[in-house]
């Protein structure tokens, strides 16, 4: 099995409640909880987090789409939110709401929808994912 990314993830916490510093290739990563659970909303929660990865894959993924396609789309929004529902199982909507400036026809809407579907966060949310955890 081959590795995505060349380093690891790594995370650490120690006394203070839920601030965590995470470790990637060229930096570090405050993430904590907000003020209302408890923690001292220093950095982003896991949550939020899990939602920037999507929005900067999506922003990035249409971005290089609409410069190959030379199109005159000078800036795009995105807005994302989770919708968990417990049923008998655990079942989460993802919402996310995308948003160009200057005029977009219905043909480069549709077609950006489904580029935005592409990007590799949303095929990786849509797949199978294991976890294997290790003690």
């Amino acid at each position: 099995m081959t590795n995505l990314l060349e380093n690891n993830i790594e995370g650490e916490i120690g006394t203070q409640k839920y601030l965590c510093t995470i470790f990637w290739r060229n930096g570090k990563l405050l993430m904590d909880e907000p003020e209302s659970v408890g923690g001292r909303d220093i950095g982003p929660d896991p949550f939020s987090t899990f939602l920037a990865s999507l929005a900067g894959c999506t922003l990035s993924t249409l971005r290089m789409y609409i410069d190959r396609k030379e199109w005159n789309i000078p800036e795009i929004k995105i807005s994302l939110n989770l919708h968990p529902e417990t049923n008998t199982e655990l079942e989460t909507t993802i919402s996310r709401t995308i948003t160009f400036s200057g005029e977009v026809s219905d043909e480069q809407k549709e077609r950006l929808l489904i580029i935005a579907d592409k990007c590799p966060i949303s095929k990786l949310l849509k797949g199978n994912i294991t976890i294997n955890t290790t003690l």
